[in-house]
């Protein structure tokens, strides 16, 4: 069975014993980043994460689509969705890249 996932005061803990500050420094730091990454996405429409990717807020159009249900056709309005989009880098140090014969 998987590990369960690291929880956020797992995180703050980590953070703070790697950086040697205080657990409510890294607490701070990370509500920071939270705080800095929405008024980024919102003002400019991205946010970069250096290493790991980024924040992109995107315009979907509208467009026509079908309830499973029924199968009936209905209006889907255009909507804006934010998406993480991953770094390259992050990517093949988690799931290495197939090498080719």
């Amino acid at each position: 069975m998987a590990e369960k996932r690291m929880t956020q005061t797992q995180l703050m803990r980590s953070l703070a014993e790697a950086c040697e500050v205080s657990n409510k420094v890294s607490r701070q730091f990370l509500e920071t980043l939270a705080d800095t990454a929405v008024k980024e996405v919102k003002k400019n429409g991205v946010f970069v994460l250096p290493g790991l990717g980024r924040l992109v807020r995107v315009d979907r159009k509208a467009r026509v689509g079908r309830n499973p249900a029924t199968g009936e056709s209905i209006k889907i309005p255009a909507k804006k969705v934010v998406k993480f989009r991953v770094a390259k880098a992050a990517k093949d140090a988690i799931v290495p890249p197939k090498v080719k014969k």
